[in-house]
């Protein structure tokens, strides 16, 4: 049976109504009416005892309604048979099956327990009372009061109920109160009107309370799938950029041989300024490249922050060597100002050049005239690292949103149209994860100041200076003397390796597979040297393979070379003593290495 007047969906301008909810809440609905109705039928044995002994007391014969209260004491046992069937139901059907079979009956059961109460009425009017009488209307009429609200969610069962219990005491007024009838009846109309006004209340109570709870259960699904789908992104994302790292540092690891290469063979000394800015601008990009895949791995969890004792002044000198030659590109002055002593902080290496590096890049792209000034000054204890420019300035309303992604002002639209709004909200991520102060002052249309505050280091604090990865001068590079077998499938990377270590005196032989390695060592090579990449292109483990060339050269050393972030293979290999070098390898490491190895170079060789 359906609910009348509530078949329709509700609209944007209606409250919710039945028809809103789903099956599974309208079987519960349904199970609520059908609890009131197998307590009702108890609750009328109960009701029906104190009328019994007042009948009898009143000197009339009782049977007719011992009866009656004998059929509500069955039913009740009855009903609660199958109120249990219908709650085992529940569990095993499906809601729409549930209702189609359940409904209707428990729809007739409502209807048996509201008529058999006209019976007492039938048969007590022409002996009873007319204090009996009322006293029974005024129960009868509590105990619909009561199911108006604990029978209304479904409001048809109720109706059942109702209509037929109430509505037929109603119309066995005139016989029941044969002098008062005429005042009777209107009340008991009334009556009516009052108790259908006040079921259809509460049945819009238990329908928006079970459309809030559907809504707060959908919600709460579509906030687990869209969790689930960020931190599936966030895998992805971090499962790309583990898996190419090794691909993307390839041509950053040739560039540093090569311009280690460059740099011992130059005679020339109008090019060592240039060669010292190309050094330093492969080692900041090696450093930017690194920063980016550690905070991909910091989003994921698997790294842990490393904070040190950082001299500011080298690192502000590193990062102005940076940015040096776009700054003249642009026409812009790029000055310097450093404290006279020393200026160290605890902070992440790594992330704080990030950081300055983001903020010498903002302030270049939006700075058309002037210049920009890098500057480390003591503010209230520590020292704050400051990036001045001349350019568009920031809004005092957009202060709150300047350090979120994607956000980007007006006026950088039209300076800039290929910015993307992420420079600012690295900078604050790699603030946060330092847990180091960070903040900017600005006029719009004269300039900009951001600053970077991290923690001042305690005296006893050991200092790390960053360091260059430029390789001494040429004149003062070591010639070793020996062999190198060199495994790698890039073959740019190949041709690196053996212009390097050719420079620095070693015969190189670079092969592309582990099978032309074995070969080579077939026909009689015995290098003294053995560096192998872990992943090769013709699907070779490149430990098992650098353990194989080792087992075959007992007198050699070896190493492997990876650009991979993590690795089941790598960790393996460093749990067992082995040298792992990450690309893109500095060619100082690969020099104290080779130091290690090789026998120092007899006196008076040749440079």
């Amino acid at each position: 049976m359906s609910e009348p007047g509530q078949s329709a969906p509700a609209t944007a301008d209606s409250p919710p109504g039945y028809a809103d909810i789903s099956p599974a809440r309208r079987v519960g609905l349904l199970e609520v009416a059908f609890a009131r109705v197998n307590y009702g039928f108890g609750a009328m044995v109960v009701v029906s005892l104190p009328f019994i002994a007042w009948y009898a007391h009143l000197g009339q014969d009782p049977l007719g309604l011992v009866l009656w209260s004998a059929w509500y004491f069955v039913g009740f046992w009855g009903v609660r048979g199958l109120y249990r069937r219908y709650q085992r139901a529940c569990i095993q059907d499906a809601p729409e099956a549930v209702l189609r079979r359940w409904s209707p009956l428990i729809h007739g059961v409502a209807l048996v327990y509201g008529s058999s109460m006209a019976v007492p009425p039938l048969l007590t009017a022409a002996h009873a009372t007319f204090e009996f009488q009322l006293l029974y209307l005024v129960t009868i009429a509590a105990i619909v009061a009561s199911n108006s609200v604990h029978a209304s969610p479904v409001l048809s069962v109720f109706r059942c109920f109702f209509l037929s219990g109430w509505g037929s005491v109603t119309l066995l007024v005139p016989y029941t109160f044969p002098d008062h009838w005429h005042y009777v009846m209107p009340l008991a109309l009334v009556y009516i009107l009052t108790i259908l006004r006040h079921s259809a209340i509460s049945l819009r109570f238990f329908v928006q309370n079970v459309v809030l709870q559907e809504e707060g259960v959908r919600l709460a699904e579509n906030f687990r799938r869209a969790k689930e789908q960020a931190e599936q992104a966030l895998y992805d994302k971090n499962l790309f950029l583990t898996t190419a790292s090794h691909d993307l540092r390839q041509p950053v690891h040739a560039m540093g041989f090569l311009v280690a290469s460059i740099s011992r063979s130059n005679r020339d000394p109008a090019l060592d300024g240039a060669l010292a800015d190309l050094r330093q601008s492969v080692q900041s990009a090696t450093q930017m490249f690194d920063a980016l895949l550690d905070l991909s791995r910091i989003e994921s969890g698997r790294v842990q922050i490393s904070t040190e004792a950082v001299d500011l002044a080298g690192m502000i000198a590193n990062v102005a060597t940076l940015f040096r030659e776009e700054a003249r590109d642009r026409g812009l002055a790029l000055r310097v100002r450093l404290p006279p002593g020393p200026a160290v902080v605890v902070a992440d290496g790594t992330l704080l050049r990030q950081a300055l590096n983001n903020l010498l890049h903002n302030a270049l792209r939006y700075t058309r005239r002037g210049g920009i000034l890098l500057a480390v000054r003591r503010r209230a204890g520590g020292w704050r690292c400051e990036v001045w420019d001349t350019g568009i300035g920031i809004a005092m309303r957009d202060g709150t949103d300047i350090f979120s992604p994607f956000f980007r002002n007006e006026h950088a639209w039209d300076i800039d149209s290929a910015g993307h709004g992420l420079g600012l909200a690295v900078v604050a991520r790699c603030c946060a994860m330092m847990r180091a102060r960070h903040g900017f002052r600005s006029r719009e249309g004269k300039g900009s100041c951001f600053w970077i505050q991290p923690d001042a280091a305690q005296a006893a604090a050991p200092l790390v200076v960053p360091r260059s990865l430029d390789p001494p001068p040429p004149r003062m590079l070591p010639q070793w003397s020996g062999s190198c077998l060199v495994v790698d499938d890039d073959p740019l990377v190949r041709s690196a390796w053996q212009t390097l270590m050719r420079s620095w005196g070693l015969e190189t032989t670079c092969v592309e597979s582990g099978s032309q390695a074995l070969r080579l060592l077939e026909s009689g090579l015995r290098p003294d040297v053995v560096f192998c990449d872990q992943r090769l292109r013709s699907g070779e483990n490149g430990f098992e393979l650098l353990c194989e060339l080792l087992g075959r050269l007992p007198d050699a050393r070896g190493a492997m070379i990876s650009g991979e972030l993590d690795s089941a293979e790598l960790a393996e290999a460093q749990e067992q003593g082995y040298l792992v070098l990450r690309k893109p390898v500095e060619t100082a490491e690969l020099q104290a290495v080779l130091g290690y190895w090789l026998p120092a170079p007899a006196a008076g060789s040749p440079p």
